[in-house]
């Protein structure tokens, strides 16, 4: 019975959101900020019907679970940051040289082979 219950509040909560967009667009002679509340509110209901599910309950859990992780990373400095921006440059220069100079010796081994200049 409840995962009957919890496929409703779903299917209402992307109905809600569904009416939220479509009342967007059909408020094309509005306001811009009407019409931006309208999908607002239409977002948010539909997060708060969402958020009374199983689903919706796991999906937050483990939302506010990827924040806190995300809080522990270390974050590189801005000198590690420039450092390895410009070891890329570097590489992709070089790599880049080095295909342009294949390309032309491909170029005149094909050129010579089919009787080119």
């Amino acid at each position: 019975m409840v995962l009957i219950v919890d496929k409703i509040k779903v299917a209402a909560a992307v109905l809600l959101v569904a009416a939220g967009i479509g009342g967007f667009y059909y408020l094309q002679e509005s306001a811009t900020v009407i019409r931006l509340a309208v999908f607002l509110a239409g977002l948010a209901a539909g997060a708060v019907v969402l958020w009374t599910t199983a689903a919706g309950q796991s999906f937050f859990a483990f939302a506010h679970e990827s924040a806190a992780e995300t809080r522990k990373v270390v974050w590189p400095t801005r000198n590690e940051t420039l450092q390895a921006t410009a070891i890329v440059f570097v590489f992709v220069v070089i790599m880049a040289l080095f295909l342009w100079i294949v390309d032309g010796i491909l170029l005149w081994v094909i050129k010579k082979l089919i009787g080119g200049e």
